[in-house]
């Protein structure tokens, strides 16, 4: 790699390339003289797309490729979802930045010859399409009586696949929903506590080798300290719990502010996957202890009856899993 030139590597998928392209222009800003292409590289996620993310079992499902190329010198960074990054990294990689969070809210995408635009004001027996064990376990929990059916596929794959069904509408992270203009079709926001987001939803992390010094001096213009304690104390309580994503685990990390002073506050669940045992908690504090945070709230839950929930998870499904 030569001085004036940066590799983003990235899947190849509207919105992965969307995020990438998005880091290639605020680099651009930055640095105008560096030259920064975008290299496509396919991960095994994309290439598997008749099976639910939860029978595969592959916690680098859509990163292993990425992170062979980057140990490889082949590309000098990574542009992720956070919420696809596992909570251990390979050796000698680092995430070395996260940006600015986007809307961390899940939303109900409603069939387009559907009137009725909320979640929660669906009929009794309404089909609601997702492709997370989590929002399965939330959603079951809130509305027992619905039947949940399982999607894949990149965003516009999705759209297609509900306008062409008898669904009543389908669930999605709302930032990859905005980012690719589809606002429009968005009949409710659903409140992030509600139902609890996935670890790191709607932020972006920069993964760079370890020892990279001149690559950690471009990104680190991108990174936004708040946004990354958040992440920081959901991937820690995830760590902690030793759940992949794709179990059903909710999290949501915030700073707010009171009385002048920033608080982080975390909430947390882990449930069942027919959402009839749910574990919940939250706790708050400094945001420099962001991890310490995580972890304390992870074992609140272990000790709430979260460690018996998961144990029968892993009894019946694979080990490792990946938020769709």
């Amino acid at each position: 790699m030569t001085a004036n030139r940066v590799v983003i590597g990235s899947r190849g998928s509207e919105l992965a390339l969307w995020q990438a392209n998005w880091v290639q222009r605020e680099l651009q800003k930055r640095f105008p003289a560096l030259e920064i292409p975008v290299e496509i590289i396919k991960t095994k996620g994309d290439k598997i797309l008749d099976s639910p993310l939860s029978k595969i079992g592959d916690k680098g499902l859509f990163t292993r490729e990425i992170e062979a190329a980057l140990l490889a010198k082949e590309i000098d960074l990574a542009v992720h979802s956070l919420k696809d990054l596992p909570t251990q990294l390979p050796d000698g990689l680092t995430i070395g930045a996260i940006c600015e969070r986007e809307d961390v809210r899940d939303v109900f995408i409603p069939h387009p010859n559907n009137s009725v635009k909320k979640l929660f004001d669906q009929p009794k027996g309404a089909k609601i399409a997702t492709g997370s064990l989590r929002r399965k376990c939330q959603l079951l929990r809130l509305r027992p009586d619905l039947e949940i059916i399982d999607i894949r596929g990149n965003l516009s794959t999705r759209m297609k696949k509900l306008e062409e069904s008898d669904w009543a509408g389908m669930m999605l992270a709302r930032a990859g929903v905005v980012r690719l203009g589809w606002q429009g079709r968005i009949g409710e926001s659903i409140d992030a506590k509600t139902i609890l987001p996935a670890v790191g939803q709607g932020a972006l992390g920069i993964e760079i080798r370890i020892g990279d010094e001149r690559i950690a001096e471009l990104i680190k213009t991108l990174h936004h300290y708040f946004t990354a304690q958040a992440a920081l104390a959901e991937r820690a309580l995830l760590r902690k719990l030793e759940g992949g994503c794709q179990v059903p685990i909710g999290t949501f990390g915030r700073i707010e502010e009171e009385n002048g002073v920033k608080v982080l506050k975390l909430d947390a669940m882990v449930g069942s996957l027919d959402g009839k045992n749910v574990v919940r908690g939250k706790t708050h504090g400094t945001p420099s202890t962001a991890e310490w945070i995580g972890e304390q709230l992870a074992e609140t839950l272990l000790k709430g009856g979260a460690d018996r929930i998961l144990e029968s998870i892993r009894a019946i499904t694979p080990k490792e899993y990946v938020e769709a």
